[in-house]
């Protein structure tokens, strides 16, 4: 069953974080509605690339414009079936909005699926919505949200109602967890089966 999905985004969020789920997730036939705060439908975000060169962090380049579909203060987090948060520099500032950690809480009150990536978790922090869970993040920011309560793992890591990835190349095991989360039905996993019966 198609799910209605909201994505939290903001300037300067990781490109490929915003542009991959946004398009697997409506290629998979759900409704996913990309907002920003202070921003409305039809506007634009800009987002940047973050590219791992064997430096001690990553480097970041302007990446491209993206269309917003919906206008965060129009949103009712209770239409919605699941939320994605992805990371890049965005996040940082989006936890100082209160809309955005009163829509995360919601998320998470109602034990509906979130799925987070990268710097994502840093609003899941700032909502105080992680003690006691097991969960991963980009490593720097680790510290960060073992100080709102969580065991940080090394890996993808579904707990609850909530998935975690450290970064974009997590992709592929991130969205396959994600959609277990969502009740879709993962072709991966079916071919696999498939294979061992052979």
């Amino acid at each position: 069953m198609p799910k209605k999905i909201l994505m939290i985004v903001g300037d300067f969020g990781e490109d490929l974080e915003i542009m991959v789920p946004f398009q697997a997730l409506d290629m998979l036939g759900h409704d996913v509605h990309a907002v920003c705060p202070e921003k409305e439908a039809g506007e634009k975000i800009k987002t940047a690339v973050h590219d791992f060169r064997g430096d001690q962090t990553y480097l970041e380049e302007r990446g491209h414009d993206f269309e917003l579909n919906a206008t965060m203060s129009d949103v009712d987090p209770a239409d919605y079936d699941a939320l994605v948060v992805p990371g890049g520099r965005a996040p940082e500032y989006l936890r100082s909005y209160e809309s955005v950690l009163d829509t995360v809480r919601h998320f998470f009150d109602a034990d509906k699926p979130v799925a987070a990536i990268c710097h994502g978790p840093q609003i899941l922090a700032a909502a105080d919505v992680l003690d006691g869970y097991e969960m991963t993040s980009y490593p720097a920011v680790q510290a960060e949200v073992e100080g709102a309560g969580c065991s940080w793992v090394d890996e993808v890591t579904t707990d609850k109602n909530l998935v975690t990835a450290q970064a974009w190349p997590d992709h592929a095991e991130w969205l396959r967890q994600f959609m277990t989360l969502l009740g879709d039905e993962i072709a991966h996993d079916d071919a696999a089966v498939a294979a061992d019966d052979d």
